[in-house]
C-alpha cells in the first residue's frame, strides 16, 4: 500500500535546452529540475528516438549521461534537429522520477541526414494556402511533427503520410516549428511556418 502512495507522488522533472535554435556546431546545454530539489538526485540524460510502433519515441542514453552528479550536461557540436530527455534518482535501491517531457533543439541546416522542403518557399502563409512538406533522405516511413505556438507537440501518424510528402490545409492553428522523423532515427532540418488570416 505505502508503495502505491509512493508512486503516485512521483516527481516529473522539467527540462530545459539552451539554445532552442541553433547555429550548426553550437554547444546545447540541457538542465534537469526536479520539483523538490534537495541533495542526493543523480541524472540521467537521453537522446529521443523515434519508435515506428508508436506515436511516442524511445529513449536512448547519452554518452556518459548515466547517474551525473550535475543538474546539467552539455552537448559540443550539435549540428542537427534532435530531441531529449531527462531523468533523476536517488536513494539505494535507487528510486527514479519519470521521464520528463521530451524538449527539442532546431537546426535549420539541410545538409543532416534527412531534409524537409516545403512546397510554398516562405515563411508567411496564408489561411488559403495548401502546403505540402516533404521529408526526403534514405528512409522508407517518414513522420511530421510540429511545435505548437501553444507549446503543443504534434505528429502525424507515419501511415497518414503520403509516401514523404504531409499535406496542410493551412488555418492560423498550424503555425508552427515543422521537422521530419524517419523510421530509422534520422531528424531534418526545422522550419518555422507562420500562418496568417486574409
Amino acid at each position: 500500500m505505502m508503495g502505491n502512495v509512493f508512486q503516485a507522488d512521483k516527481p516529473c522533472p522539467v527540462l530545459t535546452v539552451s539554445p532552442s535554435w541553433l547555429n550548426p556546431g553550437a554547444s546545447v546545454t540541457l538542465n534537469c529540475e526536479v520539483e523538490h530539489p534537495s541533495a542526493g538526485w543523480s541524472f540521467y540524460w537521453y537522446k529521443a528516438v523515434p519508435d515506428l510502433s508508436e506515436k511516442s519515441s524511445s529513449y536512448e542514453l547519452l554518452p556518459d549521461g548515466s547517474g551525473t552528479a550535475q543538474d546539467s550536461y552539455i552537448i559540443h557540436e550539435q549540428t542537427h534537429t534532435a530531441g531529449y530527455v531527462c531523468r533523476a534518482g536517488r536513494g539505494d535501491p535507487e528510486y527514479h522520477t519519470d521521464h520528463s517531457q521530451p524538449k527539442f533543439v532546431w537546426s535549420a541546416d539541410v545538409h543532416s541526414a534527412a531534409s524537409l522542403t516545403v512546397s510554398l518557399d516562405r515563411v508567411q502563409h496564408f489561411t488559403s494556402d495548401s502546403v505540402s512538406l516533404t521529408c526526403e533522405g534514405n528512409s522508407a516511413k517518414w513522420r511530421v511533427r510540429w511545435f505548437s505556438d501553444n507549446g503543443q507537440l504534434n505528429s502525424s501518424n507515419w501511415s497518414r503520410m503520403t509516401g514523404s510528402t504531409y499535406k496542410i490545409n493551412t488555418s492560423k492553428s498550424d503555425t508552427a516549428v515543422y521537422w521530419c522523423e524517419s523510421e530509422s532515427g534520422d531528424f531534418s532540418n526545422a522550419v518555422n511556418i507562420t500562418v496568417h488570416g486574409m
